[in-house]
Order: structure tokens, then sequence, then C-alpha cells
């Protein structure tokens, strides 16, 4: 990298712009946090003040108590906030995500969070926002990572379902509480209008989902209290209820698992599940090129997941680009704690610092 002073740069607490005297998705209580979408990865309680995407607000209080202080902004509106002017713009991630654009001086990077470019009918389609710097996640930066649409998924659950329904079994799919299930519920709104059920934990985030005036099949919760034979029925709950007592009540359920790390082979036999899902809200490998082509950015800076393959590929291009090491987990179990506030694991205390472009760092394959 150059010697120019980067608008953003990684602390311990988190992303920092110093214009503005802001974090971005801090993983520490800070004065002002700038938050790009609401699982538990990038949204932490404890910090003064929030301020967010209008649509996620209500997921948002969800996730850090009704006592948090959240300010919103709605997509595309400009705030001034210190030396610099910031917007939220659609990352296509989940329900009132967004990128963060962030002009100082003329010079305008964008932190996109986690995004997507495949349609998905419970958010704002991701909006390619110009920019100098593009900070962009690198989840499933890996040319494997290539996604089926969401209503070709759609069929296939939908096809186990009238499996396991024809044999006399239950389906106990499982999906992240936030996001991946009311998508799933989303697409099979178009094929069919049977009810499913849902474990306590997807519960109220599908019900906050409804009040955003999202479709989705009719749900009802699992009632703990009443005995019955859930043989032929669509149940949804998080990765978290595999091998606990809850499951004890759909003995002989099929069982399936929708996420981008289905892609690889052996993932769903070693995780015990008997139908693997390609289901995901982050970007794939030609979802993240396209993005950054577009974007026209002259550097990117890559977080999380196979960051260091981006890069490297990147260069090979003759893109500028580097590593920035934060908390940010992806698609995995940080997005799958409860979302109820004082919930979230105390932050990790390793500090993070922004890897050069001489660095070339190998991640084991």
């Amino acid at each position: 990298m150059d010697a120019r002073q980067p608008l953003v740069r990684p602390t311990d607490h988190g992303l920092y712009c110093a214009a503005g005297d802001f974090y971005i998705d801090p993983w520490r209580p800070v004065g002002r946090a700038l938050i790009t979408h609401a699982h538990a990865d990038h949204a932490r309680h404890g910090s003064r003040s929030y301020l967010a995407a209008s649509p996620g607000v209500s997921l948002l209080q969800r996730r850090l108590g009704a006592d948090s202080r959240i300010d919103a902004l709605a997509y595309g509106e400009r705030r001034r906030i210190g030396e610099v002017e910031v917007s939220f713009h659609p990352a296509g991630h989940v329900l009132g995500s967004a990128q963060i654009r962030i002009e100082h001086r003329g010079e305008v990077w964008v932190v996109s969070g986690d995004y997507k470019r495949d349609p998905d009918p419970t958010c704002a389609p991701f909006e390619v926002v110009p920019c100098n710097t593009f900070v962009t996640e690198a989840t499933f930066s890996l040319p494997i990572y290539v996604w089926p649409s969401g209503e070709r998924v759609a069929r296939e659950i939908l096809e186990w379902w009238d499996l396991n329904r024809a044999e006399g079994r239950a389906s106990v799919l499982f999906c992240y509480a936030l996001g991946k299930a009311q998508r799933v519920l989303a697409e099979l709104a178009g094929l069919t209008d049977r009810s499913v059920f849902l474990h306590g934990a997807v519960t109220p985030l599908t019900k906050l989902y409804r009040r955003a005036g999202i479709e989705m099949l009719p749900t009802e919760q699992v009632d703990l209290r009443t005995r019955r034979d859930w043989a032929g029925e669509l149940v949804i709950a998080p990765p978290g209820a595999a091998g606990t007592p809850w499951m004890r009540r759909f003995r002989g359920a099929s069982t399936g698992f929708c996420s981008g790390w289905m892609r690889l082979r052996g993932q769903r036999r070693r995780r015990g599940f008997d139908r693997g899902f390609v289901l995901s809200d982050h970007a794939d490998w030609p979802g993240l090129l396209r993005t950054i082509r577009e974007t026209g950015a002259e550097r990117v800076l890559a977080t999380h997941g196979q960051s260091d393959t981006l890069v490297r590929y990147l260069r090979e291009q003759g893109v500028e680009a580097g590593a920035l090491e934060t908390l940010f987990a992806g698609e995995d179990g940080a997005a799958e704690a409860s979302i109820d506030p004082g919930t979230d694991a105390a932050a990790a205390g390793a500090s993070i610092s922004e890897r050069g472009a001489s660095t070339d760092r190998h991640e084991p394959s």
C-alpha cells in the first residue's frame, strides 16, 4: 500500500474512521458505531450510539436492546459526520443490510459489510456504489463457490419435503435464524402455500420480516407443550438446535442444511445431515469479481474468509489490493448467535492490522 493516510483503518475496537470519529461494525463498545446489518458478528451491544440503514432498525433493536440509541438513514440519504459525508446503500445480504459510503475531500471509500448479488425476495438488491477504495468481504472467495439460483434451491427443498411427506417423515431444515430462514420461506412461497413450523429462535425474527412487508409461507412455532405427529411437516431450526434435546420430538426425521458451505464435497456428511442445499447470503466468486470491477475501485481491501486468495488473484490482475484482519466471522456460528440482547460472546482482544501490498500470506488449503 502507498503512504496515503487511510480513510478507514483497523484498530483493536474495529474499523475506524478518524475524520468522522466513528467505527464500523465495532466488536467492542465505542462512542459512535455505524452498523452494516444485524448479524451478531457485525452488531454488538454496548456502544453509546448507533447509526444504520432504516430498513434494519427493528432487527438491530432486538439485537442490541430497547435501551440502545439507534439512529437511522434511508438508503441513499447523506449525513455529515465530522469531516466526512456518509450514506448507506443496499447490500442484498439480509433485511436492512447496507454498504457504507464515506466521502472525504473528494475521496470515496465503500465498506461493503456482507453482501450478495443474487436476487432475494426478502431484501433490497445490491447497489453498485462507485468508489476509490472498496472494502469487500471475502467469505467465499474461491472459484469453486458458484451459486445456483434461489428458485432452483427452493425447488430442491420442496422436492425433498414432498419425498419425506410421502414416506411419512418430518423434514427438519437447519437454516441461519436471521436472513436464511426467511429467504427460504419467501422462495418457497412461490411454489406452495403449505404452513411451516419454526424453532422458537426463528419465530420472532420472521415476525419482524412480516412487519416489514416480506411475503413468506405461513408459519407456526413448534409448541413444546404439545405432543403431535410431525410426519410430513417441514420444520425450520437454527444449526445450533442440531443434536440437542429439542430434536427428540422429531425422531426419524430427515435433516437438511442450507448454506454456501454445502458446495464443498463432504461437508454434509461431516456435519451429519441427510441433505445439503447450496444457498448463501454472501457473494460467490463470480459475484465478488463482478462487484469489484463494477465499483471502479483503484484499491481493494478484503476482509474475512478467503481474503488472501482474493488479494493474490487481484494483484495478479494488476489491481492494488490488500487485506484487513477483522473479527467478522462470515457465514458461520457467529452470525447465528441468539439475536436477543446480552448473548453475544465477549469480543476477542487480539489486535488487528492492515497488511500492505507486499504481503502475500498463504492460507492453508
